[in-house]
């Protein structure tokens, strides 16, 4: 049983808080992708099922003026930072009322009001955005830390090297939180990277780097706090591999088939939802409370989306709005 007075200032994060914000992103997101096939989502479309404990067990560490960027396939932390649901459902769904007024989309989620800075569509390029905000978060005498999320993909571009170089030089309070789950893309990680744990990485900047069990939500929300705690007394930033598995494809054109057979089914059984469930019935929670929360968040999430589908597509006039001249 996780404590919520370990973090004071944090977000709820007591075992039924975890769940219940694990199965709104999971449900988020096959609400999505049933969306995408029915053609009510447009453009490309990246899902994380598998992966919530990453983001739900980090962003729930934060606290009020904390920051968070990711990649494209970014619904998960966009949603665990506190974005409103139906609202997310409205970007989603290219609606007036969503997150960017419906101009951005499914690899644009962003909602200042939370922290969540932006998801990106390019690959690694927020991370010197990250490295900006935990800049200007110790140039104005600040504790304010920042959390960076991206693919193991992106380990092996330029940006990469080139924000952890700087992150490290001036000890910026920073968490780059690599979220393994094993394929870049349609590559195999053993394919592109010469190294097996790319929390190595880490020592090439001086960094402090570590790897958890990315679908151990309760490992992963006590390994934040403990970093993040770190990092905010100012001893600098740290580089953290989180393992874990995407159970859909790349994106929704992608069946998956380069996974090797039995891969697919390993995984399901350590689903990070599952695993937090099995431990709550340990610990003495009953079947029938896990039964009636899933219940609640599932009308939570049919309602966000009812209400977002109610709302009017942006008018056309608004596409010359929000330009850099």
């Amino acid at each position: 049983m996780v404590d919520d007075a370990q973090t004071i200032g944090a977000k709820p994060a007591g075992d039924e808080d975890l769940l219940a914000a694990m199965l709104e992103i999971r449900l988020f997101e096959d609400s999505c992708h049933e969306l995408f096939t029915a053609g009510e989502i447009r453009g490309a479309t990246h899902l994380g099922q598998g992966q919530e404990a990453v983001s739900v067990g980090f962003c729930r560490a934060l606290r009020d003026g904390d920051t968070m960027t990711c990649t494209y396939r970014g619904h998960a932390a966009t949603l665990a930072m506190g974005a409103p649901i139906d609202r997310s459902f409205g970007e989603m769904l290219g609606r007036e009322g969503g997150l960017c007024e419906g101009k951005g989309g499914s690899m644009h989620l962003t909602d200042m009001s939370v922290g969540a800075l932006g998801s990106f569509g390019v690959v690694g390029a927020h991370l010197p955005i990250s490295v900006g905000a935990a800049f200007a978060a110790k140039y104005r005498d600040s504790d304010a830390v920042n959390v960076c999320f991206f693919g193991d993909g992106a380990t092996n571009i330029g940006a990469f090297h080139e924000s952890l170089n700087f992150a490290s030089i001036m000890k910026l309070p920073v968490i780059f939180v690599c979220e393994n789950n094993l394929y870049g893309e349609y590559s195999p990680i053993a394919r592109t990277t010469p190294i097996e744990c790319l929390a190595d990485r880490a020592s090439a900047y001086a960094m402090h780097g570590e790897r958890v069990d990315g679908n151990d939500v309760i490992a992963v929300l006590e390994t934040a706090r403990r970093l993040i705690a770190r990092t905010r007394s100012g001893e600098g930033p740290v580089l953290v591999e989180a393992m874990t598995y995407r159970q859909k494809g790349h994106a929704r054109s992608d069946p998956g088939a380069y996974r090797p057979e039995g891969e697919l089914e390993a995984w399901l059984e350590r689903d990070p939802i599952l695993l937090l469930e099995r431990r709550m019935l340990e610990n003495g929670a009953t079947q029938e409370r896990i039964d009636a929360l899933r219940a609640d968040v599932k009308q939570e999430v049919e309602s966000a989306l009812q209400q977002a589908q109610s709302w009017p597509e942006p008018p056309v006039e608004a596409r010359l709005e929000h330009l850099a001249a």
